[in-house]
């Protein structure tokens, strides 16, 4: 993609939490190209490390840092290595987040009988629930209580949160995603507000259906056919089509770039295709 390369933020620091995962090292790649200087954040070490040194060999500047977002200090830890090697935060992306089978039902309507087996809201295990509702919120919110320091006051700082269209409409399965998902995004407004007067903008962005290599298999069959539930996806998506990571880009860079939304603050803007917005009918 070459919309990147329309933006200079050679002056900033963009860290991404999260930046491990397929979503969040390809918008670490992206950016890069900014010529800003990027630090990966993940709890998976080697994952971020790799998009970090394919970014240093396409001629960009690039870290990778082990870190939990789950753990303050852990965080803490990080924030002083990326001082001492590229200065302090500019813009902060919580890309941390994700879903766990013990937070998931299998069956998306509760029936007076069920199939034998059959995982219920009654048998949702209460770790993963915590541990998806943790991972989502508290890993949004610990980061930007570290980093946000550094930017108070800073020319062009800016929180961008990675929340889902599952915030505005909940989908079956995953009420623990669903339900943080929406806290990332009142969060996001909560944040927009309390940092309005010492500079810093929060914003987010809520990702409709993106097909990736980690969910291809959930939504097409082994023949390349749309599986039922990707079948309920596609016709309540006024686009009538799945989304592709390169689409998340432009709102990312106009979110970030003052150029284009230095008054833009507080908002959760929905890249899914018109899935949020279609009533079925």
């Amino acid at each position: 993609m070459q919309i990147s390369l329309n933006h200079d933020f050679s002056d900033k620091v963009i860290i991404i939490t999260g930046a491990g995962g397929i979503l969040c090292g390809f918008l670490a790649k992206q950016l890069a190209k900014t010529k800003a200087k990027i630090a990966l954040l993940d709890i998976n070490f080697y994952a971020a490390e790799a998009f970090a040194q394919e970014i240093n060999n396409a001629g960009g500047r690039a870290k990778a840092y082990q870190t939990s977002v789950l753990d303050l200090s852990s965080i803490q830890a990080s924030r002083d290595e990326i001082a001492a090697d590229f200065g302090t935060c500019d813009i902060l992306i919580n890309g941390a987040g994700g879903n766990n089978p013990q937070a998931t039902t299998d069956n998306e309507f509760h029936e007076y009988e069920l199939p034998e087996n059959t995982k219920s809201f009654f048998d949702l295990n209460q770790d993963g629930v915590e541990f998806v509702f943790n991972l989502n919120y508290l890993g949004t919110l610990l980061p930007t209580q570290v980093f946000a320091k550094d930017m108070l006051g800073k020319q062009g700082s800016s929180i961008i949160n990675i929340s889902s269209m599952n915030a505005f409409t909940p989908l079956t399965k995953i009420p623990a995603y669903s339900g943080a998902k929406a806290a990332v995004s009142n969060f996001t407004q909560w944040l927009a507000v309390h940092f309005s007067h010492v500079g810093i903008r929060c914003n987010a962005i809520a990702p409709g259906f993106l097909v990736s290599n980690q969910n291809r298999t959930l939504l097409f069959n082994p023949d390349g056919s749309p599986t039922a539930r990707a079948n309920k996806i596609l016709t309540n998506t006024p686009m009538g089509r799945f989304g592709n990571a390169e689409e998340l880009v432009g709102a990312i860079l106009f979110l970030i770039d003052e150029r284009y939304s230095a008054f833009v603050n507080g908002v959760v803007l929905p890249i899914d295709g018109g899935f949020s917005a279609y009533s079925g009918v």
